[in-house]
C-alpha cells in the first residue's frame, strides 16, 4: 500500500509536469523567444488579473511558505 501511495502525484505536481511538457513543445514548434514570452507572460497576466486583495493574500501565503 505504501508503494502505491508513493507513486501518486499531487495536483500541483501534475500542473507543473504539464507546464514543462507544454514548454518543451512550444520550444520545438516556435522560436525560443516566442516560447519564452508565452511561458513568462501567461503567469504575469494571471497575476495582474487579480484584484489588490487577492494579490496581498497571495504574497502573504507565499512568504509564509518560505518561512519568513
Amino acid at each position: 500500500m505504501a508503494a502505491k501511495e508513493a507513486t501518486l502525484m499531487s495536483m500541483n505536481a501534475k500542473i507543473a509536469a504539464g507546464g514543462v511538457a507544454v514548454g518543451l513543445l512550444l520550444l520545438i514548434w516556435l522560436p525560443w523567444w516566442v516560447a519564452f514570452l508565452i511561458v513568462v507572460g501567461v503567469p504575469a497576466v494571471a497575476y495582474l488579473a487579480l484584484d489588490p486583495s487577492q494579490r496581498r493574500r497571495l504574497r502573504r501565503v507565499t512568504r509564509k511558505e518560505l518561512g519568513r
